[in-house]
């Protein structure tokens, strides 16, 4: 299918940044084609599932996707030190990805986008995108492209710009498991530069996995014989990146969510990031198109909202990220039986923010009861958090 009259936007990748930016887009009035790859909106599924209250209600679904609810977690480490924490009341919702998905693209086509599925960008000439898919190929004209198509951005490669700084292979499994409690478990040492993880999601199942940088699958494998056993309902791969690209605009394009490298660097979500980053898109769009300018110095505006609303965090996190990488498994145990003090465990339920970590970490460095593994934290590179 060829359209002549340019889109005043195209947004590539049908997930919840995609999703979002193309809604709010056709809200403000710009006409609006989102364009995905794949035959079903939110399949193959390539997320842990487990998202903030914050990151769900940004996403402004109904109650349907959620199949449990989390309240704490629990963190082991293999020399059996473990920290537990329960908030009392509903921290995270489990959710049902491939349904999220859905009812986020049908409230964009609600608000007047045009949905095209089958359809994956091929290359860009100028300002047309060529597609191709099941009618063969296609070009679709646009004033402003939006790239929300994914770690491994196409568009971004087309284009010749930036990647993030790092990329993580995950993998996960959706086992019978039944699990006592509304509590996450996070095994630091099932993969040393990262984490694994056991997320109950209801109905006696569980979803195991962990992500890393080398040797992934024999991590994952030995976890689930520790941990899983060997019964699977279904398995989940997929890419995470780390730190966002060095810049998120250019050639008439915004990049958004895991495209631009948005997810966070503690835990490898990405949604509530990707929406908000979608926010800022479709403001910028509205700008550009309004005004006539699609040139780099008003695309620019993105960078600087984005920045102003995130980016602080992201910083942090890719510090923290960063100091991970330093921790040896002793280290890694010593910290976790210092902070099952009373005090920093209040600090912990007080402060702690699964997509805003900056005030927690600033909170613990300067407590007292830190100081029998400040030496370390210090090695690591916690020095920029300490003012």
């Amino acid at each position: 299918m060829t359209r002549r009259s340019p889109y005043d936007v195209v947004v590539v990748g049908a997930g919840p940044a995609g999703s979002t930016c193309a809604r709010r887009c056709a809200e403000l009035g710009l006409s609006t084609c989102l364009i995905e790859e794949h035959a079903a909106i939110g399949y193959p599924v390539q997320c842990a599932g487990l998202l903030s209250l914050r990151a769900y209600e940004a996403c402004e679904v109904t109650e349907k996707p959620v199949l449990h609810e989390v309240s704490g977690a629990r963190i082991v480490t293999s020399r059996g030190s473990e920290l537990s924490f329960d908030a009392g009341n509903t921290k995270a919702y489990v959710v049902d990805r491939g349904l999220l998905d859905r009812e986020m693209v049908i409230k964009a086509a609600q608000a007047g986008a045009e949905i095209r599925v089958k359809t994956a960008f091929s290359k860009r000439s100028g300002s047309m995108v060529i597609t191709r898919g099941i009618s063969g190929r296609g070009e679709i004209p646009f004033r402003i492209l939006i790239a929300a198509d994914g770690p491994r951005s196409r568009v971004a490669r087309d284009l010749g710009m930036p990647r993030p700084q790092v990329f993580l292979a995950g993998i996960q499994a959706e086992i019978p498991k039944p699990m006592a409690g509304n509590h996450v478990e996070i095994y630091p040492d099932a993969s040393p530069d990262f984490f694994g993880w056991i997320i109950p999601s209801g109905n006696g199942r569980a979803r195991i996995g962990l992500a890393g940088r080398e040797d992934v699958f024999f991590r994952f494998s030995r976890f689930m014989e520790e941990h899983g056993g060997g019964s699977c309902c279904h398995l989940v791969t997929g890419t995470i990146p780390i730190g966002v690209m060095s810049r998120t605009y250019g050639h008439r394009t915004l990049f958004i969510g895991d495209a631009a490298g948005f997810p966070k660097p503690t835990s490898g979500g990405g949604v509530y990031t990707g929406v908000r980053s979608a926010h800022h898109a479709a403001e910028t769009a509205y700008e550009a198109c309004s005004s006539g300018i699609t040139g780099d110095e008003l695309l620019g505006r993105y960078e600087k909202r984005w920045k102003a609303d995130i980016g602080k965090e992201l910083a942090t996190g890719f510090r923290l990220f960063g100091i991970r990488q330093n921790l040896t498994f002793e280290e890694v145990d010593r910290l976790i039986t210092v902070l099952n003090d009373p005090a920093l465990k209040a600090d912990i339920l007080k402060y702690g923010d699964m997509d805003r970590p900056g005030v927690l970490l600033r909170r613990i460095v300067k407590n007292p009861k830190i100081y029998p593994v400040l030496g370390i934290l210090l090695r690591s590179g916690v020095r920029h958090f300490i003012k």
